[in-house]
């Protein structure tokens, strides 16, 4: 059941109505407080069921391009309030959206195509995501909606922290941090029955350890990255907070788009090769979008703003990247594996361009047109390759919520 009118991606304003709309029905058992700000001043709302210990904590939109932890997040919560075992020695708490600012940006309402949703991309710089801040900043220039996040853990010492996400065009996967034996069967069919692929190679998760298909545990501190380009170690993340109390974090992801091209698990003929082809396109598409930021950089008015910044963040991750790509591929990799690489490497640089069409829009610039037709191609061979069909928005809901209560429930059996 829905607290919105209609079937759709909820925005911040909706979530803060729908979580209200629950206290008021549920006056004794629901509470909603304000727990922080953004750096633009918006407040950071946390949603509780019970006050039971042990706790979850679900948090929803850390990342502002992933819109369906939003319209999770309400219907988890109002299921927690109709189904009273799932409160049985547990409460419930709702971080309704970790990043209200990067959520204003990222326009996807209902998105009709995978055009349509890059014409209105926001993801914000690496620094500015507030669970990925800590693996690249210092603590002492945190943003406040990371330190309202980590406060929230430290208060609440929840014996499982779950991070909704949601994959543009893909499959479904999860990541722990610490393993919970038994999850892997509900979630393994939850997707099936509700058609949704299980991307059991995640570019995510490269050389991680499977507990199952999909379901990756992250390994030990101090474990060599496959990609060590990448600044963003999970393991520095706030996912790791909810381990000084003795808890983990699953991270839940599902796709927007799905794709039968990620749950592949056959052996790739010549993945060295492949891997090799990737990169390079990889560096090309990059080098176009550069160009055209060369040409209207001196022309763009003021301090770059956090769309410039974000587009910036993503080409500058390309080259390194590219040359991780150079590097032996894991051992056994998979057409799975290939195909989160192959939809990885088409993800960066349109994802720049995007943001970077809009930059140049709004200052009216005359480069705009050529980087339009960047995004326009560039998003329909996206989905052509990979075949994207739309997942209903109350799949990628229903099998979201499955797995978080899956997850709780086996995690409470860790915790016991």
């Amino acid at each position: 059941m829905s607290l919105l009118p209609e079937l759709r991606y909820p925005n911040v304003t909706e979530l803060l109505r729908g979580a209200r709309a629950l206290v008021a029905r549920q006056p004794g058992l629901c509470s909603l407080r304000q727990v922080g700000s953004s750096r633009a001043g918006r407040p950071l709302h946390l949603l509780s069921v019970g006050r039971a210990a042990p706790a979850v904590l679900v948090v929803a939109g850390a990342h502002a391009n992933e819109p369906t932890g939003g319209a999770t997040l309400l219907a988890l919560a109002g299921r927690v309030v109709r189904e009273r075992p799932l409160r049985d020695g547990t409460s419930w708490h709702f971080l309704l959206c970790a990043d209200p600012d990067g959520a204003g940006l990222h326009v996807t309402p209902a998105p009709r195509t995978l055009l349509d949703y890059h014409l209105g991309f926001f993801r914000p710089a690496g620094s500015e995501q507030p669970e990925w801040s800590p693996a690249v900043l210092p603590p002492d220039r945190l943003p406040p909606e990371t330190l309202a996040l980590v406060r929230v853990i430290d208060e609440l010492r929840p014996y499982l922290q779950v991070s909704l996400h949601a994959t543009d065009l893909g499959g479904s996967w999860v990541q722990l941090t610490r393993d919970v034996p038994g999850l892997a069967e509900p979630f393994a069919k939850s997707a099936a029955e509700l058609n949704i692929p299980v991307e059991t190679g995640a570019s995510d998760a490269a050389g991680w350890p499977a507990a199952g298909p999909g379901v990756h545990v992250m390994p030990a501190p101090g474990t060599e990255q496959v990609y060590p380009s990448m600044p963003d170690d999970a393991r520095l993340s706030t996912w790791y907070r909810a381990h000084r109390h003795g808890g983990l974090t699953a991270v839940v992801e599902v796709p927007m788009w799905a794709s039968d091209l990620v749950d592949d698990p056959a052996p790739h003929p010549a993945p060295a090769a492949a891997m090799h082809r990737l990169a390079g396109r990889l560096l090309r598409d990059a080098r176009q979008v550069e160009d055209v930021l060369a040409e209207a950089l001196p022309r763009l008015p003021g301090p770059p703003g956090p769309l410039l910044r974000a587009a910036r963040w993503a080409l500058e991750l390309s080259p390194a990247l590219a040359g991780d790509w150079h590097r032996p591929p894991p051992p056994g990799a998979t057409a799975a594996y290939l195909g989160s690489v192959d939809a990885f490497g088409r993800r960066l640089p349109l994802r720049a361009a995007a943001m970077l069409l809009r930059v140049l829009r709004e200052a009216g610039d005359p480069a705009a047109p050529r980087l339009e037709q960047l995004v326009v191609s560039w998003s329909e061979a996206f989905a052509e390759r990979f075949g994207a069909r739309w997942v209903p928005l109350e799949h990628q809901v229903e099998h979201q919520s499955r797995t978080v209560l899956a997850a709780a429930r086996h995690a409470r059996d860790l915790a016991a």
